[in-house]
């Protein structure tokens, strides 16, 4: 599924805001709300009321909660259309019961979502951080486009603000995945007249046949090969495909590919980390940014995440 259009401009109909009425959904609601209205795109609050109360306290206390969850959601319509959040939006509150999940996927299959807006705490558990269960489903399930608004993101969307957004990152290892994403940030690139930086993280040095213990002088030679090569490879991207309105910014860095992209990002200031993903439901599948990386990418940006599928 694409939304670009024959000039190279992406156009949105539908954008869908889970929440759960938390700080952190209600960050990300705001950046769901200044998109919707920046592509005049029907805005969609849905909320699930998971199925796990019907085994733990029975159908009765879920129809309850479903009732309370209801209510909640009509106050916070009703906050925002007082708030002029969503005047002359069209928009649409969904409460549910099942599967979190699973509901979810039917709206969105049903609504024919283009993008999901989620926010996550990023709490950190056992060592590493953590999602949440709702977003890590929806981050590593969502066939359409996902902006993951995490802990470190700004508070309101620099979508429609006064200032002029900020350099967009593209991270990419060159794969058929990463191709496709790669339309996606020239697009919003240049319908938000930003910059385009385009990384690329080379985490080993190849080494020459029969090479085993590699002098200092070879390192910094086939260091400097891998990088006049990765560069070239860039520039290559870029050429074949709609030309940027912004001279775009080729980088080439070596290391842990997940630091590298949030140090690059932290750099240039980003709006916003595109990264393109392999659409698939098993979550140790291979991707352009293999899971591991772009889930940690995604719990630590300073900015917001869109991951693409092919």
């Amino acid at each position: 599924m694409t939304f670009v259009a024959s000039n190279g401009d992406i156009h949105l109909k539908s954008v869908l805001i889970a929440t759960d009425f938390s700080e952190a959904s209600e960050k990300a609601s705001r950046h769901a709300l200044a998109i919707a209205r920046h592509y005049g795109a029907k805005l969609y609050l849905a909320h699930v009321v998971s199925s796990l109360g019907f085994t733990l306290v029975g159908p009765d206390a879920v129809n309850l909660a479903t009732e309370i969850v209801s209510r909640d959601a009509r106050e916070l319509e009703n906050r925002l259309v007082q708030s002029g959040a969503l005047t002359g939006l069209p928009h649409e509150v969904i409460v549910r019961q099942g599967n979190v999940w699973d509901e979810l996927d039917k709206v969105i299959e049903q609504e024919q979502i283009e993008l999901v807006v989620i926010g996550t705490h990023a709490r950190r558990g056992l060592g590493k951080l953590l999602l949440g269960s709702v977003a890590e489903h929806i981050f590593r399930h969502a066939g359409c486009l996902v902006l993951t608004v995490g802990p470190g993101s700004l508070q309101d969307s620099p979508v429609g603000s006064a200032r002029a957004i900020r350099p967009f990152l593209f991270a990419t290892d060159f794969s058929e995945a990463s191709l496709h994403a790669l339309q996606y940030a020239i697009s919003s690139a240049n319908h938000f007249g930003t910059k385009l930086v385009l990384l690329h993280v080379v985490s080993e040095i190849p080494m020459p046949e029969g090479v085993t213990r590699p002098s200092a002088s070879d390192v910094i030679e086939m260091r400097e090969k891998a990088r006049l090569s990765s560069l070239r490879r860039l520039e290559e991207l870029v050429s074949q495909k709609p030309k940027l309105a912004v001279m775009p910014e080729f980088v080439v860095e070596f290391g842990a590919p997940a630091e590298k992209i949030l140090l690059t990002a932290n750099r240039f200031k980003s709006d916003a980390i595109i990264l393109g993903l392999h659409h698939s439901t098993r979550a140790g599948s291979a991707s352009h940014i293999p899971w591991a990386i772009a889930y940690e990418v995604v719990c630590r940006a300073g900015c917001s995440v869109l991951t693409v599928r092919n």
